[in-house]
């Protein structure tokens, strides 16, 4: 596997990565890397000749009282479960290489961003769309994988693709989750022993709030019976649980099909989401 900082040097590498018709895969990551990416770098060579990962914890997605400095780093790690995983090269760019001195383009994003974990993190978004489409323009790959824990980071970056005429394939892969139902994200592991066993309330009350949906529950109810037994369950606060359109984000008030649940709650200094497709 090839690691590569420098982008006249990726430029060369994905080009012969691509000689003879060969198609690549992007994975974009911030490392720390769990099964949960893993599983998307199996789909990148599933449906690509070769799966091109980047590593990057991209400094303009986190807010000013966020966790930048203290998100996990451990790139040894992470390019050996690589090797193991048939990458056929590693992207890992600095911050002075990925936004150099005097840079000041970024993309806004609208009416997707606005809402839920855009919401709780004003800027966000618009951080992670700038960071994606420079990821795109520098590896230039046939198909993008993003997993649909983020829901709504899959919408906006399947929105942006088109708008931007990006010509890229994008996919969701399936979350990974723990043996107790608990998404997999690499800031579980700031999670002590006591939060993470009371982590599991948040994919039960999901869960039960879904099959309630369907089952013809009054939706308003349902979500609201569900903020409270998140708490209830252990978490401290909770940002939103919200039925939504999966394609357009909208709040919805009554189930129909394609709806989502989405939510993001707090347990201590740890901020975590899911969703899950409803019906």
């Amino acid at each position: 596997m090839q690691i590569i900082r420098d982008i006249a040097m990726l430029h060369r590498a994905v080009t012969a990565l691509k000689q003879g018709g060969k198609s690549v895969a992007l994975v974009p990551t911030m490392g720390s890397l769990h099964d949960g990416h893993l599983s998307l770098v199996r789909m990148g060579r599933r449906v690509a000749d070769h799966a091109v990962v980047s590593i990057f914890v991209n400094p303009t997605q986190f807010g000013p009282n966020e966790d930048f400095g203290a998100y996990p780093r451990d790139e040894a790690r992470d390019a050996a479960l690589l090797v193991e995983e048939g990458v056929s090269l590693l992207w890992a760019p600095d911050v002075g290489t990925m936004y150099p001195g005097g840079h000041s383009t970024h993309i806004e994003v609208a009416e997707l961003g606005a809402d839920y974990c855009g919401a709780a993190r004003p800027g966000h978004f618009d951080g992670v769309a700038t960071v994606v489409a420079k990821l795109f323009n520098q590896v230039r790959p046939d198909v993008a994988i993003f997993g649909e824990k983020d829901w709504q980071q899959l919408a906006i970056i399947r929105r942006m693709a088109r708008d931007l005429d990006f010509g890229i394939d994008i996919l969701g892969a399936p979350i990974a989750r723990d043996a107790d139902g608990l998404a997999l994200s690499s800031r579980n592991a700031y999670l002590s022993d006591a939060q993470r066993a009371a982590a599991t309330a948040f994919p039960e009350v999901l869960n039960a709030a879904a099959q309630d949906i369907v089952g013809g529950a009054d939706v308003g109810d349902t979500l609201a019976k569900a903020e409270a037994a998140i708490v209830k369950g252990g978490f401290d606060s909770v940002d939103y649980v919200a039925l939504a359109d999966a394609d357009s984000l909208e709040r919805l008030s009554a189930f129909r099909k394609s709806a989502r649940l989405l939510a993001a709650a707090r347990i201590g200094k740890t901020r975590l989401i899911d969703n899950l497709p409803v019906g």
